[in-house]
């Protein structure tokens, strides 16, 4: 156990429950440019697990595994937003698209100073894309969201 390095879970990994691992794999490396580090598989062929990386933001997938309640969102499972600064978020956003995801919030910049775009893949999950434009400090970003009438 020693071994691993820590360095790329030090924020919060999410996990996706997918229908079809191994489609929802080759999708995030073909959408998001993901380097996929490790996967495998459980008895017949479904995908157990598979680390991905876009950047430093490490994430994993899996195929649904109804016996402990991992179900994908089609399925009645729970879907959460998922967050990933990235260097262009307009490319970024393109490029998704491109290879099938859905815009659910086209690239605008938000009140806290972030070029930010929602979309959601193919396999329901809802992805936020974000690029920092300006560092604004906790009372700089309070100010703007009353300006912003949040």
């Amino acid at each position: 156990m020693g071994d691993v390095d820590p360095r790329p879970y030090r924020a919060v990994v999410p996990y996706l429950n997918v229908k079809d691992g191994k489609d929802a794999v080759a999708f995030y490396c073909n959408a998001f440019g993901a380097e996929k580090v490790v996967s495998f598989d459980r008895d017949g062929g479904v995908l157990a697990h598979a680390e991905l990386r876009i950047g430093e933001a490490t994430f994993m997938v899996r195929e649904e595994y109804p016996e402990y309640g991992y179900l994908a969102p089609p399925s009645g499972g729970i879907a959460s937003n998922l967050l990933v600064y990235v260097a262009d978020t307009r490319s970024f956003t393109e490029r998704a698209i491109a290879a099938g995801a859905t815009l659910v919030r086209p690239v605008e910049m938000q009140f806290h100073r972030d070029l930010m775009s929602e979309i959601r893949d193919p396999f329901g999950h809802s992805w936020f894309f974000a690029t920092r434009v300006e560092a604004m400090d906790a009372n700089k970003t309070r100010e703007a969201a009353r300006l912003a009438n949040l």
